[in-house]
């Protein structure tokens, strides 16, 4: 079983990769960002929850993350493994996680980061939200707001993942293909 972390910043890519990835290595995506928009659609209690910090551009706490992670694996006895993107996004949720995949003698195999510019990142997440509907995709504030809070809840992963030899860096910048490939010879060499 392999099991996957991609991270970046909102905009890097992780989406769009999580596509190619989850077909070429028979993996089950878990997007948080489109679990958290499935549980505020159906207006589930953790969805209204959820839909209170992502309006303003936070994150979603720990506790409300992690349990609808957990619902969302347990869904998929049968999976080959996971691709989880946009989770964990803190040390604690990385800790979580670890004890939860143990609970289950599984671990996380590898985690990817998409890097890029974020200059870059945040016109791409404007022009995304002129046709996402997503206003967290539609007002500047909002996307540097959470680029803030990657850097001082994401970035501390990189380190935790490294201690364990299981972080790895990717230029997420360039042709959708490119960036695929890049990401391809990391997962093939592990």
């Amino acid at each position: 079983m392999i099991n996957i972390v991609l991270f970046g910043k909102p905009g890097a890519g992780k989406g769009t990769q999580a596509e190619f990835l989850k077909e070429k290595y028979n993996l089950t995506h878990l997007s948080t960002g489109d679990i958290f928009r499935f549980n505020i659609k159906n207006e589930t209690a953790l969805g209204q929850l959820a839909k209170t910090y992502m309006d303003a551009g936070d994150l979603v706490p720990d506790s409300v993350t992690i349990q609808m992670l957990e619902s969302e694996v347990d869904k998929n006895p049968h999976s080959a493994g996971f691709l989880f993107d946009g989770f964990p996004r803190t040390n604690a949720q990385a800790q979580a996680l670890d004890s939860f995949l143990a609970s289950k003698n599984q671990q996380i195999t590898a985690t990817i980061a998409l890097e890029a510019n974020d200059e870059i990142l945040v016109q791409r997440l404007l022009e995304r939200g002129k046709t996402s509907g997503r206003p967290d995709d539609q007002d500047e504030d909002k996307i540097r707001n959470r680029y803030q809070e990657y850097n001082e809840k994401t970035a501390p992963l990189m380190a935790y993942y490294a201690q364990q030899g299981k972080f790895h860096a990717v230029d997420g910048i360039g042709q959708i293909e490119d960036i695929t490939q890049r990401l391809s010879a990391v997962i093939d060499g592990l």
